[in-house]
């Protein structure tokens, strides 16, 4: 069995990268897409906690991945409705640089 030391570091990696992308990038797709990664890794945590602990019996403990179910459910939210803003403003501006749309006047 894999240690969970390698998970937990392996999404702090996914996380960083994540952040990076959120900050540095001005693409609000490229954007969207950084906040994904870094809701995957959430749930590479919250899945390799759940395995390493076991309930009385030997029984997995499950709750990592109910947490998984919650955040992927929110996370398909989000992006759609994300896709739908970038697409009404790109229609209105003709433009969807981040850094030109500094207010949200009509």
């Amino acid at each position: 069995m894999v240690p969970v030391n390698y998970y937990v570091a392996l999404s702090a990696i996914l996380f960083s990268i994540g952040a990076l992308g959120v900050l540095i990038r001005r693409n609000p797709l490229i954007i969207f897409m950084s906040i994904e990664l870094m809701l995957n890794a959430g749930n590479l945590a919250f899945v390799a906690f759940g395995r390493s602990y076991e309930i009385a019996g030997g029984q997995p403990f499950f709750s990592g991945q109910i947490f998984v179910f919650f955040v992927i459910a929110v996370a398909a939210a989000e992006v759609a409705v994300g896709l739908a803003l970038i697409v009404e403003i790109f229609k209105t501006r003709k433009n969807i640089n981040i850094d030109e749309l500094n207010s949200l006047k009509g």
